[in-house]
């Protein structure tokens, strides 16, 4: 099905030397191991693996967070959730209180002081795009997409809403479009087909210009419907996990389609494309599809299964094809990353570091250096740090610290804090520093 209303007109202009198109690709609670490239072997993701097999592929690439909303805040600002905007799916403290569909929660967006890659993006010359789900502001607010840097916009502004994938309305650019056809529990409209039909649109509107594409796709997030579950009716699983399935596969059909589109186009090796997910899987399907593999536990925890990813960069030329990297990085590093692609000035104050050398298949030395998380669950802060092959995952403020060297241990199941206790410290004396307070996410320091 078309868009209700035409993209807006392309800039006028011309590539600059150097600049290349910029697109990440962005699933919803996509498993670590949901896709073939990364050991799953009932799903079907050909072309997804195809860029895998035409790019290099990260086995040690962590999201922002473990949940949707301060992933993304994490990943638009380069700062971690211990300095970022948005550190929860909702506020404890303050916010715009959300009432409707479903029951009510309090939302903290971005604000107009907080700087995007959008933003900065824009500034260097790029057409900017986004389509899919926002999650950082509210209607008529300072962070929606086209106040942040964004020239065009079409999706969901609240994550809750994104939940729906026949929604009543979307939005585009700061209006409305409403979708009666799909009023009364009617199933006509499919979101996430409008989404890639945005995408392939922006690549043709803009082909002449540097762009930057965010195509933040709420595929596989539950709630599980989908206009049909082929290739997977005929199989022996319970109705979710076929319709898991089926909603990897269409995305994977629709990475397809984008990928073919750069190629008619001749844009293919003016593009880098990164693809990822939010946050481990909602859901470990164990047994099933084992969406987390060896990891330990899932979305909304900072262990490995919560927080490390699949990411797959692609770029033919530049990137290493058919290639795999262990080198530890994770989303506040996009940010200064994006900017060094861009040939744009480097931003101060970031909490990540530019991996364009890591991409380009040099070398780059990027293991000691401290990667932090931190999710605030029924008042308590549970932390976690990644430095070099060391993971220390803390519960609350007042518990100790447990250690886990992820090179021999990956599904973190023996502890070494007692064995290892520089290493300990070491990591100690920089939670110190490691965060701010956030008057929305206040934290209990007692017992």
């Amino acid at each position: 099905m078309a868009l209700s209303s035409p993209l807006m007109a392309a800039s006028q202009g011309s590539k600059r030397p150097g600049q290349p198109n910029i697109i990440f690709i962005m699933a919803d609670d996509l498993g670590y191991q949901d896709l073939g490239c990364y050991g799953q072997t009932r799903i079907q993701t050909p072309n997804i693996d195809a860029m895998a097999q035409e790019g290099l592929r990260f086995t040690n690439c962590y999201a922002g967070a473990s949940v949707c909303a301060p992933c993304r805040s994490v990943l638009m600002t380069g700062l971690h959730t211990g300095h970022t905007r948005v550190r929860g799916n909702t506020a404890v403290v303050g916010g715009i209180l959300v009432t409707d569909d479903g029951g009510p929660q309090r939302r903290v967006g971005l604000e107009s002081k907080d700087t995007t890659i959008a933003e900065l993006l824009q500034q260097a010359g790029y057409a900017t795009g986004i389509t899919g789900k926002w999650g950082l502001a509210e209607p008529e607010t300072e962070g929606i997409p086209t106040r942040k840097g964004f020239d065009q916009w079409f999706g969901y502004l609240n994550q809750r809403r994104a939940h729906e994938y026949y929604p009543p309305f979307l939005w585009r650019n700061e209006e409305k479009v409403l979708y009666p056809e799909n009023a009364e529990g009617q199933k006509v409209t499919y979101s996430h087909d409008l989404f890639a039909q945005f995408a392939l649109d922006f690549v043709r509107e803009h082909k002449n210009k540097p762009f930057f594409l965010y195509l933040a796709y709420t595929l596989p997030h539950a709630k599980y419907e989908i206009p049909s579950v082929e290739p997977y009716e005929r199989e022996d699983w319970p109705e979710d996990a076929k319709v898991h399935a089926a909603m990897i596969t269409r995305l994977d059909r629709n990475v397809g389609d984008l990928m073919d589109l750069l190629k008619k186009l001749d844009l293919d090796r003016d593009t880098i494309v990164f693809f990822c997910s939010d946050n481990g899987a909602a859901r470990r399907w164990d047994g099933i599809f084992d969406s987390s593999g060896p990891l330990r536990e899932k979305k909304g925890s900072l262990y490995e299964g919560g927080i490390r990813v699949p990411m797959i960069v692609r770029w033919p030329g530049k990137v290493p094809a058919g290639q795999t990297s262990d080198t530890p990085w994770y989303f506040a590093d996009i940010l200064p990353t994006f900017l060094e692609l861009a040939g744009a000035p480097a931003m101060d104050g970031t909490d990540g570091a530019s991996v364009v050398p890591t991409l380009m298949g040099k070398e780059q030395d990027l293991k000691d250096r401290f990667l932090y998380w931190e999710h605030l669950k029924e008042g308590k802060l549970q932390q976690a740090v990644r430095l070099g092959d060391l993971k220390a995952f803390r519960p609350h403020l007042t518990e100790p610290l447990e250690l886990y060297d992820l090179s021999t241990d990956p599904e973190e199941t023996t502890d070494i804090a007692s064995v290892r206790p520089r290493d300990i410290q070491r990591i100690q004396t920089y939670l110190e520093t490691a965060r701010t307070d956030s008057i929305h996410w206040p934290v209990e320091r007692g017992a």
